[in-house]
Parts: C-alpha cells; sequence; structure tokens
C-alpha cells in the first residue's frame, strides 16, 4: 500500500487495496460491531461506534452512498415543518443536529440557506402570520443549541421589491412581500457520507463496498463479494442494520411505509439566478410545499412530492411524467413564466424510510427514528431524516454498548469529518472580522448569491485563496490535496467538475466504478448530459490511479 496523500487525516483514504486487505482480514474474524449498510446512518453508526474503540467492520451491497442518502433535498434543516404539526421535540433535536453540522462537525459541507416564502394575492393574513411566527419559533430554538458558530441569521419581513430582488422569476401581480427564514444548506449529501465513512476508516473501522448481506444472524453475517464472486461469514459480537427502506429484507418484523419524494434539477437561469430558496403551497393541502433551492454550478432542485410506494422498494426510483407535471404546474402558479419540460435538464428520486402509522398520509407520518432488536437479535435503526444522523447513531450505539458492557461515551458532537478541520498554518481571523459560519446576513436587494456558497478561506486552510473555489467549498480543507491529486482542467467543455477530483475520488475516496465517480463523488449524473461527456475522463482516472 503506498504513503496516503499528504493534506489528508492519517488512516482516512479509502482504496481499492486497502478494501481487499481488509475484507480478507473480516472475513473469518470477529469484531465487536458489523453495520450493515453504507448510507448516512450507517456511516454514522460506524463512526459513533469506532471512536468509542469498538472495532467496526461496515459492509454496503453496492457503493457508499449509493441508496437514499443520495437522493436529498440537501437540506439540513431545523424543522419549521415539525413546529407546524406541533412535534416540539423533534423540531428541537434537528435544530441541534443542524448546529451540530454547521458549527462543528462539518462547516465546510453546510452553509445558511434564505428560504423565501412569498406573500401572493391569494396568501390569507392568518395564513402569512403563521409562517412569521414559525420562523421566529424555529430561530428561537436555534439559538439554544450552545454552537454559536452555526448561529442563524434572524427571519423578517421583506418588501415586495425586496422579495423581487431576491426571485427575479416571481410574479409580481399581486405581490405583497414575503417571509425570509434561514435553514441549512448542504453542500452535497453524499460528500457527507463519504466524510463520514473516511472519518470512520481514520479510527479503524473497515469500510467494505460491494459486499453483499445473504443471511443476518444476532452473532455475524454470510457476505458475498460481487467484485470476486466470493463468500464467508463475518463474525460479530453485535450486529446493526442501517439499511433504510430495505431494513424489512433482513428483519421481517421491521413495519416501514416508505415514502417517496421526486426533484427535478433546472438550469438557475430558467428562474432568474434566484439567491434565495422559495417556497409554494400545493393549492388544497396541509402542509405540503413545493420548494426551489439553488445548488452551485448554476442548477437548481424543484421539488418535492411526498406519496406513499407499496411494494418492493426500487434501487433506483425514478421521476415519473405525472410527478414532473405536478411540480412544473404547481410552482408555475407564482411565477411570471410557467416552467416547461424543456427547463429541465435532470430528475431524481429518493425513498424515506417512515416508521408504518395509522395515518393515510406519508406527508403526515413522523420522522423521528427508532431502534429496535428483532428476532434475528440484530438491531435495526429506521426512521428519521439526513439531518438527525448523528443522533440515530448515538441512540444506536448506546443500545448495543448496553449490550456489550461498554460504557464509553459517544463523541460524534464535537468530532470534525475529513475536511472540517484547520489546516496546519491556517491564519488567525483578524479581530472584528465576521465569522462565515455564524451564517450569512440578510441578503440585499440585488446582492449576492448566498445560496451559491463559498467557504471562507479562513475555514479552508492557509493557502486557499489560490485554490479554485469549487475545491475549497467541496473539499474543506483538504482542497489543497485534491488539487495535488491531478490536473486542475475540467473534465468535459462545460461541465464544473475538475479532473483532480475524479483523481482523488478513486485515490481517497474509494470509488471503484465510472459509475462511484460520475454518480455520487461529483453528482454529475444529476446532469445526464454532464455525465455523459465527463465519462471519458472517468475512465482515465480509474485507469490511471487503478493501474498495477
Amino acid at each position: 500500500m503506498t504513503d496516503e496523500p499528504l493534506g489528508i487525516r492519517p488512516g482516512s483514504a479509502l482504496t481499492a487495496q486497502r478494501r481487499g486487505r481488509e475484507l480478507e482480514q473480516t472475513v473469518g474474524g470477529r469484531v465487536d460491531v458489523l453495520v450493515v449498510g453504507g448510507g448516512v446512518t450507517g456511516c454514522g453508526v460506524a463512526l459513533d461506534a469506532a471512536s468509542r474503540g469498538l472495532s467496526v467492520a461496515l459492509v454496503e451491497r453496492d457503493d457508499l452512498a449509493s441508496g437514499t442518502s443520495r437522493w436529498s433535498s440537501k437540506l439540513v434543516h431545523g424543522g419549521l415543518r415539525y413546529l407546524a404539526q406541533g412535534d416540539l421535540a423533534l423540531a428541537r433535536e434537528s435544530a441541534v443536529e443542524r448546529a451540530v453540522l454547521m458549527g462543528r462537525t462539518a462547516p465546510h459541507l453546510v452553509r445558511a440557506l434564505p428560504m423565501v416564502i412569498p406573500i401572493l394575492a391569494g396568501t390569507g393574513r392568518r395564513d402569512a402570520l403563521l409562517v412569521e411566527l414559525g420562523h421566529r419559533a424555529a430561530h428561537l430554538l436555534s439559538a439554544g443549541p450552545k454552537a454559536p458558530h452555526a448561529r442563524l441569521p434572524r427571519p423578517r419581513r421583506l418588501s415586495a421589491p425586496e422579495t423581487l430582488a431576491l426571485l427575479p422569476a416571481l410574479d409580481p401581480a399581486g405581490l405583497r412581500g414575503a417571509n425570509l427564514g434561514y435553514d441549512g444548506q448542504l453542500e452535497d449529501d453524499a460528500r457527507l457520507v463519504v466524510g463520514l465513512a473516511r472519518t470512520a476508516a481514520a479510527f479503524g473501522a473497515r469500510i467494505l463496498t460491494r459486499v453483499r448481506v445473504t443471511r443476518l444472524a444476532a452473532d455475524g453475517a454470510q457476505i458475498l463479494d460481487t467484485i470476486t464472486g466470493a463468500g464467508g461469514w463475518i463474525s460479530a459480537r453485535t450486529v446493526v442494520s442501517a439499511t433504510g427502506v430495505w431494513a424489512g429484507t433482513l428483519d421481517e418484523g421491521v413495519r416501514l411505509q416508505p415514502s417517496k419524494g421526486s426533484h427535478l434539477v433546472l438550469r438557475s437561469a430558467a428562474l432568474g439566478h434566484p439567491a434565495a430558496a422559495m417556497t409554494v403551497a400545493v393549492p388544497g393541502e396541509r402542509n405540503r410545499y413545493v420548494f426551489a433551492l439553488p445548488q452551485p454550478d448554476g442548477l437548481t432542485f424543484l421539488g418535492l412530492t411526498d406519496d406513499p410506494l407499496e411494494g418492493m422498494p426500487p434501487d433506483e426510483p425514478e421521476v415519473t411524467q405525472p410527478e414532473t407535471d405536478f411540480l412544473l404546474r404547481t410552482f408555475s402558479a407564482a411565477l411570471r413564466r410557467p416552467l416547461t419540460r424543456a427547463d429541465v435538464v435532470g430528475a431524481f428520486a429518493g425513498l424515506r424510510p417512515l416508521v408504518s402509522g395509522s395515518t393515510g398520509r406519508t406527508a403526515d407520518l413522523s420522522r423521528r427514528h427508532t431502534v429496535t432488536r428483532g428476532a434475528t437479535g440484530a438491531f435495526t435503526v429506521v426512521g428519521g431524516k439526513l439531518t438527525t444522523y448523528r443522533k440515530m447513531a448515538q441512540d444506536t450505539v448506546d443500545a448495543l454498548c448496553r449490550t456489550l458492557g461498554h460504557p464509553a461515551p459517544c463523541r460524534t458532537a464535537d468530532l470534525p469529518l475529513v475536511g472540517a478541520e484547520p489546516a496546519a498554518g491556517a491564519p488567525e481571523r483578524p479581530a472584528g472580522a465576521p465569522d462565515p459560519a455564524a451564517g450569512a446576513p440578510d441578503p440585499p436587494a440585488g446582492g449576492p448569491d448566498p445560496a451559491a456558497g463559498g467557504l471562507d478561506p479562513v475555514r479552508a486552510g492557509a493557502g486557499a485563496g489560490a485554490l479554485p473555489p469549487r475545491l475549497v467549498r467541496r473539499y474543506g480543507s483538504e482542497a489543497g490535496a485534491v488539487a495535488a491529486a491531478g490536473s486542475l482542467e475540467p473534465v468535459a467543455a462545460g461541465v464544473p467538475v475538475l479532473r483532480a477530483e475524479l483523481a482523488f475520488g478513486v485515490a481517497v475516496e474509494g470509488a471503484l466504478t465510472v459509475e462511484d465517480l460520475l454518480a455520487r463523488r461529483t453528482r454529475l449524473a444529476l446532469v445526464p448530459a454532464w455525465a455523459e461527456a465527463a465519462r471519458p475522463a472517468a475512465q482515465e482516472a480509474l485507469a490511471a490511479t487503478l493501474r498495477p
């Protein structure tokens, strides 16, 4: 095994060679904790357990973040919706976990996002007031956690001109202003998962992708290496299933009602390059909205549906034409120019592993999580949402530590992920300078796009100003290591990803296939035209890095 690149956390590099070596060591051996599932929850459990001193192996049938964890709305939200439902405890938990991510564990990946709810001609005064009060209550919850770097700006009312400056595509007819609040926006959900897995690996966890579980028991699992076809048994003192909507395939006692959430990918130009997220209520529905979320690289996500899914969950959920038409029609009702299918450059859908309830609407099912121990003796963690993954992992590892008689406390609330630590020699922030982690200021009318992101060089490490802003934004303190991994040329004309990102994905982030690079390490697959243009560069990166 070659030495790890400079500028990354020691022991955090995931490579094909490391996978093969650790899989050989794990099969036939025994670990304290075997985690099944390489999404945000499974990787969170692996990090929590490994950081408490337990030996951990994580097996994933495909690639890291290959399931639900890459199909979220990329929001780390504080629970305004849960306040509206009267679930103060869940709203508080969401606000606390958002603060942990923004202020301690992943400030390089989460930034403040202005969220605008226009007050339209048909918006009742009572409804507008309820939204305003909800924003204020949510802000009070966010002020509670002891994480000063995660404070968000105060909510406020906007005038009609201020609203149009942020949302140029909004129809001005009858516009009476808007309610402005703030939430957390995640740079990339798959990148968060990879960061969790690599941080767990730095604590000694064995991250084993392309390993399918064929039988699960209380003391281990029968597995199949889908690369070589070899099988074997992994013994474990405890086993955790963190397989989301597929949990029922390993434990028949798990009862879920999966919900499908579909998004469309638009060019931001179709909405006049909005400088904030925009929310529109679904007519005739309670507690349902369609929103447009500006993203980096000139894209905007339009979502989302919330409909029950019947039958076996598919590995790759697809957005249907009726769902596309619903999103375009609902959102266009508030615009100067209606959106059409021609404005759509991509689409994605994810499945929420909601715990079954008596209600007929998945929108009303609780986003709380549960940790159970089924008939097999294995632990299963289901429910929840991306924002609260760390608390889900903590509750799971607390339960298994009681079983193991291992009283070590949880450390993850203060444990920075790879890329979050300041680089050696990072400059001190001048006295009186604004703290970039404290959230964006109230956006001035016609000002820069606060949703476009951009990490302050202080948080990215010394010399960050000389690095491509894209690398600083996505890799934090590891931006220099990424830049050193390969060429800083784009992978193809008109495509925002750099060739160095592909090389880093293979050399450090555990990518084993072209699809790993296009769909999860760079997210180019969100725009199929970009993915096809970049495919030759991805093939070259794999051939160069994996060459014997």
